[in-house]
């Protein structure tokens, strides 16, 4: 089967189509979050009675402010749990991250000179520059001459040694 090319006004027409859908699931969505809401409102929560004297008024306040406290504890377990959970799951990303082991990238070599090393690590506002050489001290070279009696003598040790040799290859 040959496969042809969707040309952009189609491909405009499904996008829009899609769209459409999409938001009409949206909207849909809404209206049964909405309808959950007063489904669990009135099943949890009692209508106020606010017809009577001042003594049922004040327990049915009493009763509130209990019913109050409970849902704010319930609350506060809630989310000391999600912490812990959350906390959890940072440190075996970090067991994870560490058992992968980091990799290092390969380092390129990078042929700087000093000034612009210093300009690179103190910024451009500091202008240093460094000149290796100016701070060294001078030295002068003392050139030892040898005498020419010393290579003589060492040419007449080489000679004396093979004389020796020839007279224990002699005998």
């Amino acid at each position: 089967m040959s496969e042809k090319k969707m040309t952009s006004s189609r491909r405009h027409h499904l996008k829009s189509v899609i769209l459409q859908i999409a938001l009409t699931w949206i909207e849909q969505e809404k209206k049964e979050k909405i309808l959950e809401k007063e489904n669990y409102m009135a099943e949890h929560c009692i209508s106020p009675d606010t017809a009577g004297d001042q003594n049922t008024l004040m327990e049915l306040c009493k009763k509130l402010n209990a019913l109050i406290d409970q849902i704010d504890e319930e609350r506060y377990d809630a989310e000391a749990k999600v912490l812990k959970a959350d906390k959890e799951i940072e440190d075996l990303r970090i067991k994870v991250v560490d058992l992968r082991g980091v990799k290092k990238p390969a380092l390129k070599k990078v042929r700087m000179s000093a000034d612009s090393m210093l300009q690179a690590l103190l910024g451009s506002k500091h202008k240093v520059t460094m000149d290796l050489r100016a701070n060294l001290k001078q030295v002068k070279k003392e050139v030892k001459e040898e005498p020419a009696e010393a290579a003589g003598d060492w040419r007449k040790n080489i000679e004396d040694k093979a004389d020796r040799k020839k007279m224990f290859e002699t005998s």
